[in-house]
């Protein structure tokens, strides 16, 4: 039995019968409404209080919901959307889902189709690794270093062609940025790009988002729907996470990268698509592939062209751009005047392993923006915020063994993040949530990462 609805909803629709509607039916779920008439009005009760998911029509007075849907992504980005619309066909569920709406219901809505729709968006922004700001993006590949250089030569020449890519590194390296850098730069720029973080739900939800469903396919299947894969017809899909995929899913994902074929849940007839799959990780799949927990065949298939993207830590000449990149944009988003960096703080920045890599130091140069008195950052501010909030300080980096010398990169590798691990549960009581937050990775990885360096 599914755990009860909790949490709050904006409810944004010009209609006040249907918000009345809404609001019981939401009530009687265990959520908290919170109505709104307009757009406008969304976006200022938005500012005034946390919310969880935003359900609004798409067709209104004034801003529309896809405008509404616009600027909550660029002012709140960890805020899932979902849009309503009566003229529910799948272009403009493509649109929508292109734009980045979390998913859409048709109108007029069953009750169990409603509920169900938003337990998935609640699930996933629970679930997921925190989203950084909507300026991350064109901050990740700010800097002109060897590392960087590569990597933007190699995904120029990957989007050109329509093989598909598997992205690898660590957490916070950009992969969905260069997720979307191969969409943007292939003759498929114009088509949609679709993204599903395979991590943050579980197979049931995972294979109805994939593939969609038919009519009364289960209990809240009130209409046909389509998944992320036909939404994705003649663009792009994006799997971020691949490696926590269960194998019941990879046999049918298989099928789809061979055959660019699959039927919907609960459906018989075969759907043909065309659509170009870029994967990410930052699991060792070729281990995964040894352990028997990840199938071999669907492993050849994915890394048809294997990228790397290199931690912070190699590429230590881009902290100063990204630095200052990421002052002026959390300036202008935050209301603060231009914020200059002296060479104090631009060393301690430099002096930090930043293991949560761009993501991290994205997130820690917004704290600083917040909390400093500026206009010039120093190392001084730098090193209170660091002892202000040390849960978020990097791990110390362990001393090399006598014998490391020897090892290979990927056992040196393996012992630095068994010793982030134990020093991140050790920082955060135990509490393993806690530690995953510590980390910058979701509560499934973490527990993935410490089965595999035995620490359950």
């Amino acid at each position: 039995m599914s755990e009860p609805l909790k949490g709050h909803v904006l409810v944004v629709d010009d209609d006040p019968a249907l918000l009345k509607v809404l609001g019981a039916l939401l009530t009687q779920a265990g959520l908290t409404p919170h109505p709104a008439s307009s757009a406008k009005d969304a976006l200022a009760l938005l500012a005034r209080r946390p919310i969880d998911v935003v359900l609004s029509d798409v067709r209104m007075p004034g801003m529309s919901g896809l405008e509404l849907l616009a600027e909550v992504g660029r002012v709140w980005p960890d805020v899932p959307v979902l849009l309503m619309t009566a003229h529910g066909t799948v272009p403009l569920a493509v649109e929508a889902m292109k734009a980045g709406a979390a998913d859409f219901v048709l109108k007029p809505f069953d009750r169990e189709e409603l509920l169900f729709t938003l337990r998935k968006a609640l699930l996933r922004a629970r679930e997921e690794t925190p989203r950084t700001s909507g300026k991350l993006p064109d901050g990740l590949f700010v800097g002109t270093g060897r590392a960087m250089s590569e990597v933007k030569a190699l995904l120029a020449k990957a989007a050109l062609g329509t093989a598909t890519v598997l992205l690898r590194g660590e957490s916070g390296t950009g992969k969905e940025l260069a997720a979307r850098a191969v969409h943007e730069g292939s003759p498929r720029h114009a088509g949609p790009f679709v993204k599903l973080h395979c991590a943050s739900l579980p197979d049931t939800l995972l294979e109805s988002e994939l593939f969609g469903y038919e009519k009364g396919a289960f209990t809240g299947a009130a209409t046909r729907k389509p998944g992320r894969v036909e939404l994705a017809h003649g663009g792009t899909l994006f799997l971020d996470e691949i490696g926590d995929v269960s194998q019941a899913v990879q046999v049918k994902l298989l099928r789809v990268l061979q055959e660019r074929e699959f039927e919907r849940l609960g459906g018989t007839q075969t759907v043909k698509v065309d659509v170009r799959f870029v994967a990410a990780t930052h699991q060792p799949l070729e281990d995964l592939v040894r352990r028997g927990t990840f199938r071999e065949d669907l492993f050849y298939r994915l890394n048809v062209v294997p990228l790397w993207l290199p931690s912070l830590r190699e590429r230590p000449e881009d902290i100063e751009p990204l630095s200052r990149h990421f002052l002026d944009v959390h300036a202008k988003t935050n209301g603060r005047p231009p914020f200059t960096l002296s060479a104090d703080g631009l060393a301690a920045l430099q002096a930090e392993p930043w293991p949560g890599n761009v993501r991290q130091l994205q997130n820690f140069l917004e704290r600083l923006v917040v909390l400093s008195d500026g206009p010039t950052l120093t190392g001084a501010d730098v090193a209170r915020e660091l002892s202000r909030q040390p849960g978020l300080a990097p791990p110390p980096v362990a001393a090399p063994s006598p014998t490391a010398d020897s090892g290979t990169l990927e056992s040196r590798r393996k012992d630095v993040e068994k010793d982030a691990l134990v020093d991140a549960l050790k920082r955060a009581g135990d509490n393993r949530t806690l530690a995953a937050r510590l980390l910058g990775i979701s509560r499934r990885t973490l527990y993935n990462k410490l089965e595999e360096h035995g620490l359950l």
